[in-house]
């Protein structure tokens, strides 16, 4: 019963990824940019998305992070 449980879990969670990513305009998420995290940018290298540098505005065509 707990095998059962956790599989519909699971697949509950996976179908909610599924169903945001299908959603999204042209499969686009905003905030793509790590260079606006510091923890995964420490040396303030450009983002390879795009191509910003941080604290600059998203270098692709509608996307804003």
């Amino acid at each position: 019963m707990l095998l059962v449980l956790t599989i519909c879990l699971l697949a509950l969670a996976f179908a909610g990824i599924a169903i945001k990513i299908w959603s999204q305009k042209d499969g686009q998420f905003a905030g793509t940019c790590a260079s606006q995290n510091p923890y995964l940018n420490k040396e303030g290298e450009a983002c390879g998305y795009c191509g910003k540098m941080p604290g600059e505005d998203c270098k692709k065509d509608g996307l804003e992070t």
